[in-house]
């Protein structure tokens, strides 16, 4: 008999600590090779995951062969399947990064897929090779399903979110980056950015952005939350009032976040409103004081 799912289940941090490690170590050495497999396009929206009905994809890429790397959360299993038809997948539990990233290789190299990547993590807080890592190890199950169960729920309501504007706005993806889920609205104006800044952070934010998004945790803010932002952040942002009164913000790399405790939303009447509220209200902050035209890009309800 299946088990009914309720509405946002509890996933504290500190209980999957270490499998978030490990998985998350699992899905930089995939994106990185959708980096380098995939056609660019703007703002690095090739590079990200898709959540899927058993877990979160890749979605096809390369040309000789078209291939797609799958993680399955239920059976617990990476696929990577091309268009020849040819599949090869191997079970998840138990593997070390650096035992994941060498049967990786090995199933792309069995199909036909020859990649280059940079083989170590991406701003995490150690650059161990992924060839040499053979610390993180950790994966639980449940945890991992449970975390697939809970990016599936916030994807839906970031859909329905992202629905409510005309104006520019990016898919809802999973980032390997940071080991997040967001959505983004753009206006169109360009950013001019001084010289030092990165190549990355240059075509990221080529234009003013918000971004409304969900992560899991991590060491600064040690459990899952739902946050918004604005970059460039505009003059007197943290002025403006969020909803609800749980929700408040924090100083996040010398700029701030909106922010709402998944257990505050978890914790209220009607938590999938109280989300949906808390995006709205951190966006009109950000675009009050950005100076965006809030109803010309306002998308009408209904059918």
């Amino acid at each position: 008999m299946t088990t009914q799912v309720p509405l946002f289940p509890p996933i504290p941090l500190a209980e999957w600590a270490d499998t978030k490690d490990t998985l998350h170590r699992y899905a930089q050495i995939v994106g990185k090779v959708r980096l380098d497999q995939s056609p660019r396009r703007n703002h690095w929206w090739n590079v990200t995951f898709h959540v899927t009905g058993r877990g979160i994809t890749t979605r096809p890429m390369g040309l000789d062969p078209t291939f797609a790397i799958d993680f399955d959360f239920v059976d617990h299993r990476l696929e990577v399947s091309s268009t020849t038809g040819d599949r090869l997948s191997f079970a998840l539990p138990g593997l070390s990064v650096a035992a994941f990233y060498e049967r990786l290789l090995a199933s792309l190299a069995a199909l036909g897929v020859t990649v280059s990547i940079r083989p170590v993590p991406y701003d995490l807080p150690d650059a161990t090779p992924f060839a040499d890592d053979n610390t993180h190890a950790a994966y639980d199950p449940f945890l991992v399903t449970r975390y697939w169960q809970v990016l599936s729920q916030v994807a839906l309501v970031l859909e329905e979110f992202a629905g409510r504007t005309s104006a520019k706005t990016s898919p809802v993806h999973h980032f390997w980056h940071g080991f997040d889920l967001a959505v983004t609205r753009f206006s169109d104006r360009r950013v001019q950015h001084p010289q030092n800044v990165d190549p990355v952070t240059r075509e990221a934010y080529s234009h003013e952005v918000i971004s409304s998004g969900f992560w899991f945790g991590d060491a600064n803010v040690p459990e899952p939350a739902f946050y918004g932002y604005t970059a460039p952040e505009p003059a007197g942002l943290t002025e403006e009032p969020l909803r609800p009164d749980t929700a408040r913000w924090i100083d996040s790399r010398g700029a701030h976040l909106a922010m709402l405790r998944y257990d505050d939303a978890r914790a209220s009447r009607d938590p999938r409103a109280t989300v949906l509220d808390f995006y709205e209200s951190a966006y009109v902050a950000g675009a009050t004081r950005a100076g965006w035209d809030l109803e010309r890009v306002r998308w009408p309800q209904g059918p």
